[in-house]
Formats: C-alpha cells, sequence, structure tokens
C-alpha cells in the first residue's frame, strides 16, 4: 500500500466500506417504519379508549423557529460560499436557505395573530 484511503485497501476492505453506509441507511429505515407503524396503532387504541387528544401544533413557532435556523445557516454558508469561490452558482447553496428563512421570518411577522391580541392582566 502505497497510499492512505479506502481507494488504496485491501478489496475486502473496500468492500466493507461500501456496505456500512447502506446497513445504516436501511436500519435507520426500519427503525422509522416501525416507530410510525406502533404510534398508529397506539393513537389507533386511543380514540377506542376515548382518550385520544389530538396534538397542538403552533404554526407561527415553527415558522419563527424554523425561519430563524434556516436565515442563520444560509447566512453563514453565504458567507463562506463567497470567501471560497467568489459570486458564482455556489453562492445559492447559501443564498437559497437564507431567502427561505428570511421568507419564513416575514410568514411569521405578517400572519401572527398573537401580536394582535395584545392584553394586559395586572
Amino acid at each position: 500500500m502505497t497510499g492512505f484511503g479506502a481507494a488504496n485497501a485491501v478489496p475486502a476492505a473496500q468492500v466493507i466500506v461500501a456496505i456500512i453506509p447502506i446497513v445504516g441507511i436501511v436500519l435507520g429505515s426500519v427503525v422509522v417504519f416501525f416507530y410510525l407503524f406502533w404510534r398508529h396503532r397506539q393513537i389507533l387504541e386511543q380514540i377506542r379508549a376515548g382518550v385520544y387528544k389530538r396534538p397542538v401544533f403552533d404554526l407561527y413557532a415553527f415558522t419563527l423557529l424554523s425561519g430563524f435556523l434556516l436565515a442563520g445557516t444560509g447566512l453563514v454558508l453565504s458567507i463562506l460560499f463567497l470567501l471560497i469561490g467568489g459570486v458564482g452558482y455556489i453562492l445559492l447553496g447559501g443564498l437559497i436557505p437564507f431567502a427561505l428563512g428570511g421568507s419564513l421570518i416575514g410568514f411569521n411577522i405578517m400572519a401572527n395573530p398573537d401580536k394582535k391580541k395584545i392584553e394586559r392582566n395586572d
């Protein structure tokens, strides 16, 4: 062996290195499938027993959180890609999540009903 890395490894090791991601994806998919299956069965039994409560999804908190996460990630990636490759198509890898995050934050600001119902209980 003259170098390092998977390309210079013994053929048996190359096979093992190639199989590891496949096994990981398959096992992860099996775990997700059984979680969804058992959760579905659990909800069905709760409905039959009459104790099921529908979960509350706060769309506005979700859009604000995902907007900040996307905007922050997109900003960092945009700066990194700008420094590495200059202005070009590579910059879209950061600008797209940045724009999506900004859009979600804008949606939250424009459509948030809580800002219209500000009441003080003193």
